[in-house]
């Protein structure tokens, strides 16, 4: 069977199927649980990945934490 060659302006390949495919099918499970934040670049140079900035984060949520118990 010979391959259909893509026109100019199609961005899919032939060979992408889609058919038995679902719209939104993990959607609902990821919005309960993700929440999405953009870092900027400069930012985001400063962290190997997810858990690093979690990491981060959770030291300065503690850190704020223990000033507002002292004051």
């Amino acid at each position: 069977m010979k391959k259909a060659k893509p026109k100019a302006g199609d961005e899919m390949l032939p060979e992408y199927d889609f058919r038995g495919g679902v719209r939104g099918k993990y959607a609902a499970s990821f919005a309960k649980g993700a929440n999405v934040v953009v870092l900027s670049p400069d930012v985001a140079k400063h962290f190997a990945d997810s858990r690093a900035v979690n990491a981060a984060l959770r030291r300065l949520l503690a850190d704020s934490k223990k000033k507002n118990k002292s004051t």
